[in-house]
């Protein structure tokens, strides 16, 4: 049982910390936010792939697998918001220099961030990849499947919190080299370079 949690946290950490979109839009918010707003993000992120893997415990799978149109579109929805998503950054205003005073103003935005963190973690096809083999790997070979996906979806929930979470960390380490308006808007511009190429790997 040790080993097979073992496992099974090894591989939910790995599949939660690699660049992604989610990731990429954590180390952004980091950057520019304060540490509360980041952890409405994160929060909803991690809740939202929990929730994901537990879709695909109970059959949604199965559903994608019938239905290979649905997942087509799901993936153009996704490539979609993401692209709209990159070109907000690119365009994204910048701040000379992002003060303590302007990070702590976030309390209006924080449920955006939240939502926002539900929305792109729901629409990353990664996330729904992950959880499909992690479904297969650690869920379906149990006797006692009920119990395995409870598992894994609480490992899943664990794992995104700190693969976003070290994320949003990296991006409030880096927002004191972001003082000037010039690297700021470089900043922006490679997160949304980045974005495109994530969406450009989803489709490939």
């Amino acid at each position: 049982m040790s080993s097979s949690l073992l496992a099974m946290g090894i591989f939910t950490l790995v599949g939660a910390i690699t660049p992604g979109p989610v990731n990429v839009l954590a180390l952004r918010h980091g950057a520019a936010r304060s540490r509360l707003a980041c952890a409405c993000y994160v929060l909803g992120a991690s809740g939202s792939y929990a929730a994901v893997v537990w879709a695909m415990g109970q059959g949604a799978h199965w559903l994608m697998q019938a239905l290979p149109h649905l997942s087509t579109a799901a993936e153009w929805l996704c490539a979609a918001y993401l692209l709209w998503l990159a070109w907000r950054l690119a365009h994204a205003p910048v701040e000379t220099p992002v003060t303590e005073a302007q990070k702590h103003n976030d309390s209006a935005r924080m449920l955006q961030l939240l939502l926002q963190g539900v929305a792109v973690q729901t629409l990353n096809p990664k996330a729904w990849l992950v959880a499909l083999a992690g479904i297969g790997l650690f869920v379906l070979p149990q006797a006692n499947r009920a119990m395995a996906q409870w598992q894994f979806c609480t490992m899943s929930l664990l794992a995104c919190l700190i693969g976003v979470g070290c994320w949003a960390l990296l991006g409030q380490w880096l927002s004191g080299w972001l003082h000037t308006p010039r690297r700021q808007r470089r900043f922006y511009r490679l997160l949304a370079l980045l974005l495109v190429a994530s969406v450009a790997a989803m489709l490939a």
